[in-house]
């Protein structure tokens, strides 16, 4: 006995075939009205205070303040943050000479940041009664002050660019915990050298040294000098050698 085949009509079919047509066409239409509404959100969005600047923010600067940073780049807090001209924010920040390398970006929902490199002030030099900074590049700073910053040493008697730039190289390498530690230095040639050089420190002790090893050299400093006898006064060398010479003995040599 041969099975017999089961046969749906067209008609039970048809009711079939339109459901599933229906929901397709709602599922469709789901697709554009969300796709629909969710352009329409984004305009008014843009176009609303919501996507203004709500915080701008300063970050890797030390010597310069963050309201000098913001005010150099134009923006404000009423700017459009999707519509802020990047590029040329850089380049008013830029015009800084105490300004290395800009970038900003930009951080949802509101917020602005711009990162500084800094060239940084490695010591001050003393120009007809007015102090400017010397910069990590060798450059001297237009702007002025009537007195030192506690930030960087005083510099005395360096007239040739030459020597100048390669201590402010040297200056630049020390970490600021040892740059700290220094009040003044001398720039001293003398026959057998050009880079001699002469350093008070802010504890008292008078050091004599080279600028060529200066960097590498004055990294001992701290470790050198809590062996010696504060109450005993005199040069700590730290050239070619290190080694301490007391002021008795280095008078006896002068004369």
């Amino acid at each position: 006995m041969s099975e017999k085949k089961k046969i749906v009509s067209i008609e039970d079919r048809i009711p079939k075939l339109k459901q599933a047509r229906k929901k397709k066409a709602n599922r469709r239409l789901v697709f554009y009205l969300s796709i629909f509404f969710v352009l329409i959100s984004i305009i008014v969005y843009l176009q609303s205070p919501l996507s203004d600047i709500h915080r701008l923010q300063v970050e890797g600067n030390e010597f310069l303040s963050d309201d000098v940073i913001i005010q150099s780049s134009g923006l404000t807090v009423s700017d459009n943050i999707w519509r802020i001209d990047k590029d040329k924010a850089i380049n008013q920040i830029q015009k800084n000479e105490e300004v290395e390398k800009v970038s900003i970006s930009r951080e949802f929902p509101a917020t602005v940041t711009i990162q500084v490199t800094e060239l940084g002030r490695v010591g001050y030099l003393q120009q007809d009664g007015r102090y400017r900074a010397l910069l990590a590049n060798g450059s001297i700073s237009e702007k002025e002050w009537s007195q030192p910053k506690s930030d960087a040493p005083i510099l005395y008697g360096f007239s040739d660019d030459e020597y100048l730039e390669e201590m402010a190289e040297e200056l630049d390498q020390l970490p600021a915990s040892i740059t700290q530690l220094i009040s003044e230095i001398h720039y001293k040639p003398s026959e057998d050298s050009k880079y001699v050089i002469q350093l008070f420190m802010n504890d008292g002790m008078e050091v004599q040294g080279t600028i060529r090893t200066f960097a590498n050299n004055m990294e001992a400093y701290p470790s050198i000098a809590a062996q010696l006898n504060p109450d005993v006064d005199g040069v700590l060398h730290m050239g070619a050698g290190v080694y301490f010479e007391p002021a008795k003995k280095k008078k006896e040599k002068d004369e």
